[in-house]
């Protein structure tokens, strides 16, 4: 893997993206089954709870801004319920600048997903495919053309719910290679032609083989049907995603780059492809090569299969998969709050007891091996929260720490014991109790209850503070003394 991505990723957030494409509502309904309807043969699914986010285009633009990247989204939705909780959901997202056109008489596309444990039971979409009406499709246009100046890659998601006209694509296609802007197309027509001039198209594999009207059953396949597709339509690059197989690159060069799957449990594949184009779009704005833009995006979307929902991808994930080697794949467990907190709530769901600790952890000892140990006899999952080196610093003094908060969270994350470790840069964890509310708060007990940073929270919602005991003469401080 190329030792620079790490820097290219650190460069999103200096970029701006232009998403345009059909947007929708995407809700999750978490319940059980424990019985079939008297009324019918069928389940009787019971409600816990209930998330509802962005989908579609709107969830490629989600995952950008977690990438930390500046983002326009350009889209069409209805005069409906569905249309107005989308227009704010998107009033709470930062560094988002929305035009979103209403079409008075268009319905807004929603799907709903009935999750009991880890399986989805059921979907429920509603969605009209019509084409938008010509004056939308006009506003849409001049949406676009009035952006294209000021943004470093263009993004076409398209579902196929009617935004993504042959006309409107073209026109952007054509209006973006005239400013130099790449294009990258997330397709859904058969017709690939309406794509000419892209810069990369990424289709699966079940769309590249409606795109060429015949089987695929091998990379053979895979690549003389991609090059079919190069040659007849001027398309730049394809990019096949193969699920569990990983990602095949053909240029219009005549490279082809194999890029194997990241090996993760797959959780839950909603909303990878809309990680997976973000990421790509990004890494190629960034500078990448278009192939190694292909492997950052195969990292992310390896990352997010393995969580709940909708997921969504942050630098912070992608630097720490690039960093960790086959050996060490327990550290997939350094996450981010959004991420944490998605996670803590299905370990909830499961009817599981989150602990949480927290410290600088800084030279790991058998103190702190001790102190993990005895917190995790406590719980089903525990959380680490681990100092920053800037908190470290402020705290501990300009001499510390002694290794990064990078290479202390990989040894945290390589611990059995532990669940899920998340980097802070506050001086106390207060705001990551607020959100993730563990049933279990653990410190050591070289602190009174009333000194532990909230006691009085965790306990307000019948949570519980455990003091850890010491292991004499194990600190950090002990060691570096020796050590000078």
């Amino acid at each position: 893997m190329n030792p620079e991505l790490p820097t290219a990723v650190d460069r999103f957030s200096s970029l701006r993206v232009l998403c345009v494409g059909d947007i929708m509502l995407d809700k999750f309904v978490y319940g059980q089954v424990d019985r079939i309807s008297p009324e019918a043969p069928v389940p009787v699914f019971s409600v816990k709870s209930e998330n509802v986010m962005l989908g579609g285009a709107g969830n490629v633009a989600r995952n950008l801004l977690s990438l930390g990247a500046n983002t326009v989204l350009v889209s069409v939705i209805g005069n409906d319920r569905v249309g107005r909780e989308i227009t704010a959901l998107i009033g709470k997202e930062q560094n988002l600048l929305p035009c979103l056109i209403t079409e008075t008489d268009r319905t807004t596309t929603s799907k709903t997903r009935y999750v009991a444990g880890n399986h989805q039971v059921l979907r429920a979409d509603i969605e009209v495919s019509d084409p938008i009406q010509e004056a939308t499709q006009a506003s849409v246009i001049d949406a676009v053309l009035g952006e294209l100046e000021h943004v470093d890659v263009v993004i076409l998601s398209d579902y196929g719910k009617g935004v993504l006209s042959r006309n409107l694509i073209q026109t952007v296609i054509q209006a973006a290679n005239g400013r130099h802007k790449p294009v990258i197309v997330d397709p859904k027509s058969r017709d690939f032609s309406i794509y000419s001039g892209a810069t990369l198209v990424s289709p699966n594999l079940s769309e590249l083989a409606n795109a060429v009207s015949r089987e695929i059953k091998s990379e053979a396949d895979i690549i003389s049907a991609a090059q079919q597709l190069i040659h007849a339509f001027g398309i730049a690059n394809i990019l096949i995603t193969r699920s569990k197989d990983g990602m095949t690159l053909v240029t219009h060069q005549g490279e082809i780059h194999h890029i194997k799957a990241r090996v993760h449990e797959v959780y839950d594949v909603s909303g990878a492809g809309d990680t997976a184009i973000a990421t790509l779009s990004l890494g190629i704005a960034a500078g990448l090569k278009i192939d190694d833009a292909a492997t950052l995006a195969n990292v992310a979307a390896g990352v997010v299969v393995g969580r709940s929902g909708t997921a969504v991808i942050a630098t912070q994930d992608i630097k720490t998969e690039i960093f960790v080697n086959e050996k060490t794949r327990g550290t997939q467990k350094i996450v981010t709050l959004a991420d944490a907190i998605s996670q803590v709530e299905h370990w909830k769901r499961e009817g599981k007891v989150v602990g949480f600790t927290n410290g600088c952890f800084d030279l790991m000892h058998s103190g702190h091996l001790s102190s993990l140990n005895y917190t995790r006899q406590h719980c089903d999952k525990l959380i680490v929260a681990i100092n920053s080196d800037a908190s470290v610093k402020r705290l501990k003094g300009e001499n510390r720490p002694v290794n990064s908060e990078m290479e202390r969270s990989l040894i945290m994350a390589s611990m059995s014991v532990v669940d899920m470790v998340i980097i802070f840069s506050e001086d106390t964890p207060m705001n990551l109790l607020e959100n993730l509310k563990p049933d279990i708060l653990a410190k050591g007990a070289d602190y009174k209850k009333e000194q532990v940073v909230g006691w009085e929270l965790v306990e307000s919602y019948g949570g519980k503070v455990v003091l850890i005991p010491l292991k004499e003469g194990y600190s950090t401080t002990n060691i570096i003394r020796k050590m000078a």
